[in-house]
């Protein structure tokens, strides 16, 4: 069974009485190409792998022919009794019908006796970083993520500083991962079509000894957040804003760590972002 298949697609709809939901943000494959192409970018060769939104089960497929074990995590129940004929194949797969914000990851590697998760994802955008961050802050063994998102987020995601696309996303995920553009999927390769484009990503974790080290995890992601809040002002007026540092004890500071007090937060690395943080949790 072809299942990026327009006529199958269909099949599958009528015969389950299934409709799509622009609430979940539901959009299925119909690039035969594209499941093969993301499965293999995933590098989850006889690992354990975690997919978030299977579907109708297309990415699914090319996962388990690569993978160890598959656990398939899906919100839609409607969608059960399709996954149960279309992977009826599959013996190294489980089903799991919930919110991937509710799974814990930890606990799965440990029932399966792994101790590494690879996540592969067709995520909706309405909620990609949310998932993205969450599954990056949870402390679980994930070894890489891969995931279709909005071409536009993608941009952002492997941004470097000063450049229009970089952002508070692109600096929070740079500290946990390293990001890499695989491909990009037209609008035109799913049904029914979103209205922009999407690329392929592939976040690849950085170990917990290898990261920026920072004083206070929390403050420097408050730092980051703070410093593009407003992006037409600069660095000194949004940490005054977020810390209640005053201008000229914030301008001292900068110019303490060798940043100039007039600098915006667009044109600063992750590791500069570390150093102000530092400065910030002394105070």
């Amino acid at each position: 069974m072809e299942l990026t298949n327009l006529s199958v697609i269909r099949d599958l709809c009528e015969r389950y009485g299934f409709e799509f939901s622009k609430t979940l943000g539901q959009n299925f494959l119909t690039n035969a190409a594209i499941p093969p192409k993301i499965a293999e970018g995933a590098d989850i060769e006889g690992n354990f792998v975690v997919e978030v939104g299977p579907g109708f089960g297309c990415l699914t497929k090319e996962l388990c022919k690569r993978a160890k074990k598959v656990v398939a995590v899906e919100l839609d129940k409607s969608l059960l009794p399709v996954l149960d004929e279309t992977l009826a194949e599959f013996f190294n797969l489980e089903i799991i019908n919930d919110d991937i914000l509710n799974v814990d990851i930890s606990a799965l590697c440990e029932k399966y006796g792994e101790t590494s998760v690879d996540v592969c994802a067709n995520l909706p955008y309405y909620i990609t970083t949310p998932i993205i961050m969450s599954l990056l802050e949870s402390g679980a063994p994930v070894r890489s993520i891969t995931v279709m998102v909005q071409k536009e987020l993608a941009k952002r995601f492997i941004s470097l500083p000063n450049t229009p696309d970089y952002g508070s996303v692109t600096a929070s995920i740079s500290y946990y991962a390293n990001a890499k553009l695989l491909f990009g999927v037209s609008a035109g390769s799913f049904y029914p079509a979103p209205k922009v484009d999407s690329a392929v990503i592939r976040l690849e974790i950085i170990p917990e000894s290898e990261r920026i080290p920072v004083k206070d995890k929390e403050i420097f992601f408050r730092v980051i957040k703070a410093a593009f809040a407003m992006r037409r002002k600069t660095l000194v007026n949004n940490l005054s804003q977020e810390f209640g540092i005053s201008k000229t004890d914030g301008a001292e500071m900068l110019k303490s760590l060798g940043i100039k007090e007039t600098v915006r937060g667009e044109v600063l690395s992750p590791k500069e972002f570390a150093k102000i943080a530092d400065a910030v949790a002394e105070r």
